[in-house]
């Protein structure tokens, strides 16, 4: 017999000593459930239990029905839970991926360890420390890669293009993945910095390229948060910091204990509070990305430029557990210097299937900025100047997914071994194109589209209302022009496709850097950003005409 009323015990006894709530009997009384129902499910369950998965699943389970970012995090989830807040891992230093049913390099970061060893994209890893990991999934066999700097750690590789195995070892290190991956000169006065996560120190690596950008006489600047999903809220106020006079309140916050009242402000000297700002975001622009979006545009400091962002007003303290365990709980509701959250569900208020509902216009209220103009919260950061996001065909999904750009990219440079380039410079002929039209011949990338779907769905009424056979002929007639038509779909797409070769082909030569460089010779939004900011007049305009609201309004309301 399994004993673990000693452990439910302790969980009482913290509960407790925190005063979360003064309902103690009924705390008590659940948690005495709790116990009884875990003490009988392993005395009496059919098939032997799994204890500790049988607790994580029923912790976890508990902290879904609250929102999705109050996570528990095991001692073995730790390593993910510092490179999550940190940038910072133990490992080898490389992307890797199942590649068909192989574990594959698709991409070593430039200067660490597994760059350093000669690994390379392609390169297949088949063995770790005598482990055999052919057929293994890659989640197995990041765990394996992953361990403390400084460990050592031996690999069979079979490199891209070769059969024979060979045994590389090389020494774990502490990989550090930047915030700021790309900054550059767009032309000879607008700068561009690419943020894509809020990890600690991320706003020294933004104030490092801000400042040699401005030392190549940057003028005015396009800062890039598409995608970015935040992280820490000290790193958002520090970014804001640097465009804004000091002691200008960037974010609030506000929570049920006392404690968790606070309000931010600029603290420091900034670095530039005249140059003209864009700020670019899109719909998985969350948290400290809508901080730092949403407090420029309050303040009239930047033009925010892209879709409406995701909508994550929420705060998340972490709490140290026993036995290395940490809860990450949401502790408060963030408010931007116009006084507006810009949360966008309501996580107190699930249907019966626990469905989150945005909320409802009704419920929208309207802000003011600094110079007046009406902004509204409860729905992410609303842009001043809107783009439509750009949407991928289902074929270069279908070709990324299924992994045969960059297979294809393999076999293209193994066939070109003297073939170099940069970013700049990398430019895929025709005759290239068709090459790889060829190489497709014989691999599979169906794919369905949405007409497919209805024109299944069609069939299937229309066999249950007994209509199929008198519309027979025109159905099938139509699903062969369908078919026919997504034959075409590589011509039809050619762009589009070609820009990711050309991205894979950069990211061989110049890594991470070569394809953001690639990838922003075809970017809309950054092309329409330079626009905005060669015209002062309409920038100006923006960011001082004030508009008649068309929601209910009150000036005073703060929380």
């Amino acid at each position: 017999m399994k004993k673990y009323s000693i452990i439910i015990c302790l969980c009482i006894a913290s509960v407790f000593a925190f005063n979360f709530s003064q309902d103690y009997f009924e705390i008590s009384k659940n948690l005495d459930v709790f116990n009884t129902l875990y003490r009988e499910l392993n005395i009496a369950y059919v098939d032997e239990t799994k204890p500790g998965q049988l607790m994580k699943t029923g912790i976890e389970a508990m902290l879904a029905s609250l929102d999705p970012y109050t996570n528990y995090y095991t001692e073995n989830d730790i390593e993910d839970y510092r490179y999550m807040t940190t940038g910072e891992y133990g490992g080898i230093g490389a992307l890797i991926q199942d590649v068909n049913k192989k574990i594959t390099v698709t991409e070593p970061y430039d200067g660490f360890a597994a760059f350093n060893a000669g690994l390379r994209a392609g390169d297949e890893i088949v063995e770790v420390n005598g482990i055999n990991v052919v057929g293994k999934k890659t989640e197995d066999i990041t765990s394996l890669l992953k361990g403390q700097a400084g460990t050592p750690i031996k690999l069979k590789v079979i490199r891209l293009g070769q059969t024979t195995p060979i045994e590389i070892n090389m020494k774990r290190e502490e990989i550090k993945v930047k915030a700021v991956p790309y900054y550059c000169m767009l032309n000879s006065e607008v700068g561009y910095i690419k943020l894509t996560s809020f990890t600690d120190n991320c706003s020294g690596e933004v104030k490092e390229a801000l400042l040699k950008l401005k030392e190549q006489n940057c003028k005015s600047l396009v800062f890039d948060l598409r995608g970015n999903p935040g992280g820490l809220l000290h790193e958002a106020v520090n970014i804001v910091n640097f465009f804004v006079d000091k002691n200008n309140e960037v974010v609030s916050t506000r929570g049920k204990v006392k404690d968790w009242n606070k309000q931010y402000f600029s603290l420091y000297a900034p670095i530039d509070t005249q140059m003209p700002l864009v700020v670019l975001v899109d719909n998985n622009s969350a948290s400290a990305s809508e901080i730092v979006s949403g407090a420029l545009q309050d303040l009239d400091r930047a033009v925010i430029v892209g879709q409406r962002s995701y909508g994550k007003g929420l705060v998340q303290q972490t709490r140290d557990l026993t036995y290395n365990t940490k809860l990450k709980v949401t502790v408060a509701k963030y408010y931007i210097p116009s006084g507006r959250c810009i949360q966008a569900l309501d996580y107190t208020h699930k249907d019966e299937e626990g469905r989150v509902e945005k909320v409802p216009d009704s419920l929208i209220t309207a802000f003011k900025t600094k110079n007046g103009r009406i902004i509204y919260d409860g729905a992410g950061i609303l842009p001043d100047y809107k783009t439509e996001s750009v949407k991928y065909s289902n074929i270069l999904a279908t070709l990324l997914n299924k992994n045969h750009i960059f297979t294809y990219v393999n076999q293209y440079l193994l066939k070109h071994p003297q073939y170099k380039t940069t970013a700049s410079t990398v430019s895929l002929s025709d005759e290239d194109y068709n090459d790889f039209i060829n190489y497709l011949k014989d691999k599979d990338y169906n794919y369905k589209t949405q007409s497919d779907f209805a024109l299944e769905d069609l069939k299937t009424d229309a066999s249950n209302e007994k209509y199929y056979e008198s519309i027979k002929t025109e159905y099938e007639a139509l699903l062969t022009k369908m078919t026919a038509n997504k034959k075409d779909d590589l011509i039809r797409f050619k762009s589009e496709i070609k820009q990711f070769i050309e991205e894979e082909i950069a990211s061989r030569f110049e890594f991470q850097k070569g394809r953001i460089e690639t990838a922003l010779r075809y970017d809309k939004e950054v092309s329409e950003a330079k626009k905005l900011l060669a015209d002062k007049s309409r920038m100006t305009s923006i960011l001082t005409t004030i508009e008649k609201s068309t929601k209910p309004f009150n000036p005073n309301k703060r929380f």
